[in-house]
């Protein structure tokens, strides 16, 4: 799932094991998350966007997913 994770974690001048930490999962996960290789649970999708202050519809461009659904 296309996400702005890599983005606005090098915004925020972090690595992806400090996000890791701060999210509680590995940063393995984080990895697949940023390689839109794994779609993350709404909990955890929810700690990322308040991680980055904002919200998991821009976090996961889901406005984008689901006019491509529709398609």
């Amino acid at each position: 799932m296309k996400n702005l994770v890599r983005q606005l974690r090098k915004k925020h001048h972090m690595t992806q094991r400090q996000v890791a930490e701060a999210v509680r999962v590995t940063e393995r996960t984080i990895i697949s998350i940023e390689k839109e290789k794994y779609k993350p649970s709404i909990v955890l999708a929810y700690k990322l966007a308040q991680l980055f202050d904002t919200n998991i519809e821009e976090l996961f461009c889901l406005k984008e997913f689901v006019d491509n659904e529709e398609d």
